[in-house]
């Protein structure tokens, strides 16, 4: 019986882990003031980078928080933002 629970387990597991270091189906979050893709898809096609590299972009949005944004370079050379961190705002650290 332990070994069946064992067995799931690790089916459950290395499921998971692939599904995260595949391709994303997914239409990724919405762009927002400031996000590189906000307005539509940049002119340029970013024509020497790697598919499927990644890069960060940061920015302020318009309440005045600190967003990072992570980009993943698409097949046809389009952006998609992966994800979205709003960093703490803290006012005490402001001059």
């Amino acid at each position: 019986m332990i070994q069946i629970i064992a067995a799931a387990v690790t089916a459950v597991l290395v499921a998971s882990c692939t599904a995260v270091s595949g391709s994303y189906s997914s239409q990724g979050y919405a762009p927002i003031p400031g996000s590189i893709t906000y307005g539509g898809q940049p002119r340029t096609k970013l024509a020497r980078s790697p598919i499927g590299s990644s890069f960060p972009h940061t920015f302020t949005d318009q309440t005045g928080r600190e967003v990072e944004e992570i980009y993943i370079i698409q097949p046809d050379r389009t952006l998609l933002i992966v994800q979205r961190h709003y960093r703490p705002f803290l006012a005490w650290s402001r001059n």
